[in-house]
């Protein structure tokens, strides 16, 4: 059967999810996995970055595979090699107890995730152009809602003490078995079509997009903060308790769950530049609450704004990335990869400083980012041709 528009829709909603469950997976076992080993922050955050040199190494031929094959065809790829590093980095960690076993699969898992990451993208911008209105925000709330069940099972999982190897490989399978029917429903995305002139520049040269990229870049470093470092920073700053941590990283996935599931109605209302601004105010005075709040209704209100602040900045970027369908995945590689250093860089300085200040005032860099967001966020306005607030 042709796939249609409606079941392309719910298909790039059930492939965001499914890539959320993987990583909210991996990231409530990380305290486990500091303990497991035996690791300071410091040498955490290096082996984190394993992650984020997989991804970055992928992200800039998961356009050029996606011209070549499909944005199908690069997802189930991913949803493989995802599959394979996050199963060898449970043995290599929880069997093996071994750093070097454990980094391989944190790679492979990067890899993996980067190629998923920009083929889900780019197919959710084709179906949201289609749509003729904002929906991207709400795929991104897809992988929010993911991440809130596969955290929900790993708090389960913690707090039962049950082995992490049976938890990551289980979910492993259940979800590429998932992705592998489901992208059956994606749609064609625009080839790109022959310049007159010659063929096109490269996206890496295009200042819109670099500009982009910058604005991804400082929502990306407050999202994955919150990822690799809100349970240990809980835990450390406040000595919370080990399913207390994984909860407060819970807190947080489902506040950004919810600015992505309602933003598309602000967005379309105000436009992009004022959301991101006014969400921007919202990462860094969350970011204080947190570290500085002390009383715990504070903290709770500052991962929730926090939450809601940095819902917006990452699929919206990728929708201005794609503004033009016929380079949608050339610029959409191009704005991931520069989005995803901060997943190269964050995780070994946030965790050099969180042994030097501690874990959780570490997390007040967060804040200081937020000011060159608010000036980046000028690229998202829409590429000629397009308005603002798109039509229903």
């Amino acid at each position: 059967m042709t796939p249609t528009l409606p079941s392309s829709k719910r298909s790039v909603a059930a492939v965001f999810a499914l890539n959320g469950v993987l990583m909210a997976s991996l990231i409530s076992r990380i305290p486990s996995l500091r303990e497991r080993l035996d690791l300071d922050n410091g040498a955490l955050g290096l082996l984190l970055l394993a992650i984020a040199a997989g991804s970055v190494l992928a992200l800039p031929t998961a356009g050029l595979l996606i011209a070549r094959t499909s944005a199908a065809d690069v997802v189930r790829l991913g949803a493989v090699v995802s599959a394979a590093g996050l199963v060898t980095c449970a043995l290599g960690a929880f069997t093996a107890g071994s750093v070097a076993g454990a980094g391989v699969g944190l790679f492979l898992f990067g890899v993996g995730s980067g190629l998923w990451d920009v083929a889900m993208n780019v197919e959710g911008a084709e179906v949201e152009r289609l749509l003729g209105r904002t929906i991207m925000p709400r795929f991104h709330a897809g992988w929010s809602f993911g991440n809130i069940g596969g955290a929900a099972v790993g708090v389960a999982m913690a707090a039962a003490h049950a082995p992490a190897v049976a938890h990551l490989t289980v979910v492993s399978l259940l979800a590429l078995a998932t992705v592998l029917v489901v992208v059956r429903d994606f749609l064609p995305v625009r080839p790109e079509e022959p310049h007159e002139d010659g063929p096109p520049r490269s996206a890496w040269t295009e200042p819109r997009t670099l500009a982009i990229g910058l604005m991804v870049l400082t929502f990306a470093i407050a999202e994955g903060s919150a990822n690799d470092w809100l349970s240990l920073a809980l835990i450390d700053g406040y000595d919370a308790r080990h399913w207390v941590g994984v909860g407060g990283y819970a807190v947080f996935v489902t506040a950004m769950s919810l600015g992505r599931l309602f933003g598309p109605v602000a967005l379309d209302r105000l436009g992009r530049r004022v959301v991101l601004w006014v969400s921007a105010a919202a990462v860094a005075s969350g970011t204080l609450l947190t570290v500085l709040g002390e009383w715990t209704p504070l903290v709770v209100l500052g991962i929730l704004l926090w939450g809601l602040g940095a819902a917006l900045g990452f699929p919206v970027g990728m929708s201005a990335a794609a503004d033009d369908p016929r380079r949608s995945a050339a610029r959409v590689s191009v704005v991931s990869t520069v989005g995803y250093a901060a997943f190269l860089t964050g995780p070994p300085l946030l965790g050099a400083l969180g042994d030097r200040v501690g874990t959780l005032d570490a997390l007040l860099v967060v804040t200081v980012l937020m000011a060159p967001a608010a000036v980046a966020v000028l690229a998202a306005a829409p590429a000629p041709g397009r308005v603002d607030v798109p039509s229903r």
